[in-house]
């Protein structure tokens, strides 16, 4: 197939000079998902041969193309179709490439091939929303392309990913405007859930947090969601704040304001406005001993880095940077499980208790610890 149908808004457009698949299945996204992938109606010879599947530059998923309206069509094919076709070919021999050089980055996980079918898939939609090579292209349309492209190489990579092929298990696909831009995760949809731990990185400033609960409140997976801008002070969005929350809310930020030239260098916390949300997807619902994924989230927030993907954080602090000890850490390990989470960040003092995490368990979470807020934040972030 040497085209595909794109849609923006109202707008239709199609990709040219590129090898895209438009997915259509007889059965439900999440269906299909679970029986097999999304390649899989293709013949024999191609469904599982990853070397073609590489060579796909997108798989644009059919649900996402609105249905055609007759006002699209006309009585005159021969005239449109032809009409079409030579503008198709001119535009295959012009390049926009060359006009957005250096204002976009791509992160390390695409391979040659993975940044060659981007860029070839950018470039289409470029010229189609640009058809004059004298028009300006603004970095909004830039970043929409961008987004767009990388989602759709993504999804090949992943039905090769669910084949099996540990050549193709990296998919954290992310790009970075401008020089000093914050570099941004791209994901599919149709493979992520709300309420639980997914692979792909969070935007910087949110946290997956797991609170080990204690005698008033259960076990519980929480999201913590921070907001950074101008200003000074701290403040709670939820209605109201759950009084152990707040608390771990204040360590947070007296810890930030302490150590703020370990964690996060010449930034100054008191010269920002940090809006919080927590968010709970279990009974659990007090926010307990949150207070090292607050700091986390907040650090986030102010560097404009992601925590790594599938990572769960885990640990209570004081004012003086004390760590508080996690009683129950196997719970707090079998629900990070349970949740989705590949990784563990909880304090070193947990470490005896976690010798009696199942076999079962310990083969599905790797556990990182750490011993002071610094390291935590360190390893959080892959550094």
């Amino acid at each position: 197939m040497e085209s595909g149908e794109f849609s923006r808004g109202r707008e239709s457009i199609r990709a040219n000079g590129s090898l895209v698949f438009v997915g259509n299945l007889d059965v439900d996204v999440e269906h299909q998902q679970r029986i097999g992938h999304l390649l899989e109606p293709l013949p024999p010879e191609m469904r599982h041969d990853t070397a073609f599947m590489d060579r796909i530059h997108a798989y644009l998923p059919g649900w996402d193309v609105p249905k055609l309206d007759r006002s699209y069509f006309t009585d005159h094919f021969g005239l449109v179709n032809d009409f079409l076709s030579d503008c198709w070919s001119q535009l295959r021999s012009e390049n926009r490439l060359s006009s957005i050089q250096g204002r976009v980055q791509y992160g390390g996980a695409l391979s040659g091939r993975d940044t060659t079918a981007v860029n070839r898939t950018l470039d289409g939609l470029l010229k189609l929303l640009h058809p004059g090579r004298e028009a300006e292209i603004l970095d909004e349309d830039v970043e929409w392309a961008v987004r767009l492209a990388l989602e759709c190489r993504r999804r090949v990579k992943e039905q090769q990913k669910r084949i099996g092929s540990a050549e193709f298990r990296n998919t954290h696909f992310s790009y970075t405007m401008g020089e000093d831009g914050v570099e941004r995760f791209v994901a599919t949809p149709e493979l992520q859930s709300d309420d639980a731990i997914a692979a792909d990185p969070l935007p910087p400033g949110q946290v997956w947090a797991i609170s080990p609960g204690g005698l008033d409140d259960n076990t519980g997976l929480y999201r913590i969601e921070v907001n950074v801008g101008p200003g000074s002070g701290m403040k709670i969005i939820n209605v109201p704040a759950p009084g152990p929350f707040r608390e771990s809310v204040r360590y947070a930020q007296g810890n930030l304001v302490t150590q703020a030239k370990d964690l996060v260098g010449d930034r100054d916390p008191r010269a920002h406005e940090f809006t919080i949300q927590l968010r709970a997807f279990d009974n659990s619902r007090t926010g307990a001993f949150l207070g090292l994924p607050a700091l986390l989230a907040l650090c986030g927030a102010l560097l404009g880095k992601s925590l790594k993907g599938g990572l769960a954080t885990v640990g209570g602090l004081n004012l003086g940077g004390g760590l508080d000890p996690v009683h129950n850490a196997v719970n707090v390990a079998e629900l990070a499980v349970e949740k989705g989470a590949v990784q563990l960040l909880i304090p070193i003092s947990a470490r005896k208790q976690l010798n009696d995490l199942s076999d079962d368990m310990a083969t599905k979470l790797g556990i990182i610890y750490y011993a002071d807020v610094r390291e935590a934040l360190l390893k959080a972030m892959g550094d």
